[in-house]
């Protein structure tokens, strides 16, 4: 066992998260030769662990390939909050997809809850019961129209105060019972018996397998959890994902916080303990853009925390459908065998388990139980897949010297956290070229900033 490090900044603040530096993950060798398997799962982070478990508790083989390390994405970097309360979302889930739909979405994610609670009565990975509240800062009718459609769909949600929180809200809507956890206790739990590899990314296919860099894997079928699908010639996700990035503060002396809270907005603040420390979250905005980030949090901090001490920031990234949800089942139309998970919309804790449950009953040939729910070949949202091809196609078109090897957007620089990022589709790159996040598979070289 390992433990992962990060490096420090002034005030020896870790440049990781808390997860990474209280979590010991097994190390995997890296694939060399060749070898067969019933499912290969490309992408070790939680939705490919979990992916793995339950197919190999079904008796399938698997095989997991991680291009670095299990977990070193969006799976260590997350809040790992665990609930079925997406945002403000179920009155837009009624009106786009209709009641049925929308209470199959809640079903789904309250089981996932439930198996968590389930993994929690023979692992501990510190799952801690927690009612979680989505508020809003200054709309009440937004909070009312959430709860009437949750009466809609039968669901015993309420309206509170969130007098917890150091500023005033117009109130929240509040789910009794979710829950949170450790996510790399979890992990480290999940891939001990998996037949998993690390430093095997899956470069291509050579007409009988997947190719790595130094082996190949031959397998029955195939799932694409790479966070942001990485194959352009299917499924079309470059035009219906797009990435966002969030900040996290932990602080020790803050004061003590019941509950989850999250903002009904994409870049407000989101709130939960673990142990001792508080985690704040906020900061947010599309990869490639202007946002708050840390100095945001820490402005914050300063003005309702001013004895709290930072021991620990990160930042995650996340895949943003454009309905609000995830991308679950066959990867394209005409690639039968080949299945993605994505775009979870920063719900990706119920949203990988709901993930694993789909897929392995499709492996096994069973019932789809959400009846395509979550199918990929959804028809999209027009409206909002016309804005987000405006958006890349104006970044395609920026004259600049940096492109993106993915499909050749213009990068912009990060002065918060030094990297290269592409507006388009959330590629990032340190200052060497060194691929950081997907879609991109290779890495670039890119004019040095001081």
């Amino acid at each position: 066992m390992e433990r992962i490090t990060g490096h420090t900044m002034p005030g020896d603040v870790f440049m990781e998260s808390l997860w990474h530096s209280s979590a010991a993950l097994p190390r995997f060798p890296k694939l060399r030769g060749r070898l067969q398997t019933d499912v290969l799962i490309i992408g070790g982070g939680l939705c490919g662990l979990l992916c793995a478990h339950s197919l190999q508790s079904a008796g399938v083989s698997c095989v997991v390939a991680e291009a670095d390390r299990i977990c070193g994405g969006t799976s260590g970097n997350t809040t790992a909050k665990i609930t079925a309360q997406h945002g403000l979302i179920y009155h837009k889930l009624l009106k786009r997809f209709g009641k049925e739909r929308a209470q199959q979405y809640l079903q789904a994610n309250l089981a996932a809850i439930g198996e968590y609670r389930r993994m929690a009565q023979k692992w501990d990975f510190d799952l801690k019961i927690q009612d979680n509240y989505v508020y809003s800062v200054d709309d009440p009718q937004k909070l009312e129209l959430e709860l009437n459609a949750l009466v809609k769909l039968g669901y015993p949600a309420h309206l509170t105060a969130a007098a917890e929180l150091p500023f005033h809200t117009a109130g929240a809507v509040c789910f009794e019972q979710q829950a949170q956890m450790h996510p790399l206790k979890l992990a480290a739990w999940l891939a001990e018996g998996l037949t998993v590899y690390e430093d095997t990314p899956v470069v291509g296919f050579d007409g009988s397998g997947y190719a790595t860099p130094e082996g190949s894997i031959l397998p029955e079928q195939v799932i694409v959890c790479t966070h942001f699908p990485f194959l352009n010639k299917h499924g079309g996700y470059f035009a219906k994902l797009y990435q966002h990035r969030s900040y996290v503060l932990a602080l020790e002396d803050a004061p003590v916080i019941e509950g989850m809270y999250v903002d009904d907005k994409k870049d407000g603040l989101s709130f939960r303990m673990y142990g001792s420390r508080l985690l704040l979250g906020g900061g947010g905005h599309r990869t490639g853009k202007r946002g708050g980030g840390w100095k945001a949090l820490e402005r914050f901090s300063e003005h309702h925390y001013p004895h709290a001490r930072i021991t620990h920031r990160w930042a995650a990234q996340d895949c943003i459908s454009l309905d609000d949800m995830p991308y679950i089942g066959r990867y394209g139309e005409n690639t039968e065998g080949v299945y993605v998970a994505s775009g979870f919309n920063k719900w990706g804790m119920t949203g990988t388990m709901v993930a694993s449950k789909v897929l392995t009953d499709r492996i096994l040939g069973k019932e789809d139980a959400y009846d395509g729910l979550f199918s990929p070949q959804r028809k999209p949202v027009l409206s909002a897949l016309a804005a987000n091809g405006f958006h890349s196609a104006v970044n395609l078109l920026t004259p600049t010297a940096p492109r993106c090897p993915h499909m050749g957007c213009a990068l912009k620089w990060s002065p918060q956290e030094h990297s290269w990022d592409c507006p388009c589709h959330g590629s990032r790159f340190s200052q060497e070229g060194t691929v950081l996040e997907g879609p991109a598979t290779a890495d670039k070289k890119l004019p040095r900033k001081e």
